[in-house]
């Protein structure tokens, strides 16, 4: 991914779990991802540890200003982090 910037957190799944695109729920200590190319982002999830990354269902966004990126991540990341 040349020219985006890549964000990443560990979390612990929320009850219900996250819902990913190509699995399904997903739970238990996961990773999340965001990558941001000219205001473009999307929204990455895998198992703690696990080599495959699941897309976030309905997660992608545009920004209005690239420069936000690292707000929409620390936000999704509170959201999503629920031990």
């Amino acid at each position: 991914m040349s020219g985006a910037t890549e964000l990443r957190s560990s979390i612990a799944a929320p009850p219900g779990g996250v819902m990913t695109d190509e699995v399904g729920v997903i739970t238990g200590t996961l990773e999340l991802a965001t990558t941001c190319a000219d205001g473009a982002v999307e929204v990455w999830i895998r198992y703690a540890g696990a080599e495959e990354w699941y897309r976030i269902s309905a997660a992608d966004c545009r920004l209005h200003d690239p420069r936000d990126h690292e707000a929409l991540h620390t936000a999704l990341a509170a959201v999503l982090n629920r031990p």
